[in-house]
């Protein structure tokens, strides 16, 4: 298995088709994909035509409220592929040594940075320089330093930045915020979080740690690591954190292969989470209240999502997670509408300090406490 991506397509069924049913917890309706849709379009290019990116491209032919207009590529015969596949216009194609002509293209409202971490920095902070707001996939940076930076190109420009947060429109994992947020679970005492497949190619990206910036905490684990805040429903006050090697051929120095941490939160909480790159089906949340709990599991995957609580199975619908998150992300654009979870560059800065403080935490074998 080649990365997170194939292991997330592999773990869950693929998506088909998009649902026209009501999103809990979400401004999405039955009616708003019913009915005709004349209103504003969220016009984007994509930065980065790899496989994800094609994932999110394909997903968007089913969006009312995004496009894709234009592409950022370093590959020609990529470029030329989607020229065809969506008809893009070739004054609407770049490269990463031209990009910055984008400014002057006004088919283009937002770009979509899809490439290795550690080029996310450059590539966000040209694009906000760019006049164009910016959709960034996680994790946002490599470390919380270049995330504060990020966060505050964008805001001198004047432009949202937004990352790719899929899960934070997903309708069962709505529905679990929605009851933990209704009393419905009680009083919140425990949230396990498991992330962590196989990796496969040793050459990848995700195993340089000058591309990734880490190693499987920096990929599957952010998961874990963002669900248990908006499962919780508070921020982390203190972090420990042990990691385990197995394999130093593959996982070299700064590549973290296997990654157990633990989160406290101030309400009395407590996360127990897994993140690794050597073992496989890992993919499950489980919340716990003193009134009673919720499981996803899969809990992250491309879809269908499965769940259940001490109420019963989950039956929200399906949806093609990057259709809704491109639907959604537009509304927050162009109407600056509020998300049950934010999806915001501060959102994506926390979970890099965290990311920072488990790395310390496991270095030192101490506690770190944090301050988000």
């Amino acid at each position: 298995m080649d990365s997170r991506r194939d292991f997330l397509q592999k773990l869950t069924f693929s998506a088909i088709g998009l649902p026209f049913l009501s999103l809990s917890g979400s401004t999405l309706t039955e009616a708003f994909y019913k009915q005709p849709y004349e209103g504003p379009v969220l016009r984007v290019a994509i930065m980065g035509l790899g496989s994800y990116g094609n994932r999110v491209a394909e997903a968007m032919q089913s969006c009312k409220r995004a496009k894709v207009t234009g592409v950022i590529s370093g590959t020609p015969s990529k470029i030329k592929d989607w020229q065809s596949k969506y008809g893009i216009p070739a004054k609407n194609c770049y490269n990463y040594e031209n990009f910055d002509r984008i400014k002057d293209n006004p088919d283009v409202d937002a770009v979509y940075v899809i490439t290795p971490n550690s080029l996310h920095h450059n590539h966000v902070i040209r694009a906000a320089r760019a006049g164009k707001h910016v959709i960034c996939e996680k994790p946002m940076a490599v470390n919380a330093k270049e995330g504060q930076e990020m966060v505050d190109a964008c805001n001198k420009a004047n432009v949202k930045l937004l990352v790719g947060y899929r899960m934070h429109f997903e309708p069962k994992t709505l529905e679990v915020i929605r009851m933990r947020q209704a009393g419905e679970l009680g009083k919140i005492m425990f949230f396990q979080g498991l992330s962590g497949f196989r990796i496969g190619d040793p050459t990848q990206w995700r195993l340089n740690k000058q591309l990734a910036g880490g190693g499987s905490l920096m990929d599957i684990g952010i998961y874990s690591i963002n669900g248990a805040r908006y499962m919780v429903g508070e921020d982390p006050v203190w972090v420990t954190a042990v990691e385990t090697k197995t394999d130093e051929v593959k996982f070299k120095e700064g590549v973290d292969e296997t990654i157990q941490f633990q989160l406290g939160f101030p309400g009395g909480a407590v996360a127990s989470c897994l993140s690794t790159y050597n073992m496989g089906n890992l993919d499950r949340f489980f919340l716990n209240g003193q009134d009673g709990f919720a499981e996803l599991q899969p809990a992250t995957g491309y879809g269908p999502i499965k769940g259940r609580t001490h109420k019963g199975e989950l039956t929200q619908p399906h949806y093609t997670h990057q259709t809704i998150q491109m639907d959604e992300m537009a509304g927050i654009i162009l109407d600056g509408k509020k998300p049950v979870v934010p999806v915001d560059g501060e959102e994506g800065l926390k979970d890099l300090k965290i990311i920072d403080a488990i790395y310390l935490a496991a270095k030192t074998g101490k506690k770190v406490d944090l301050k988000l």
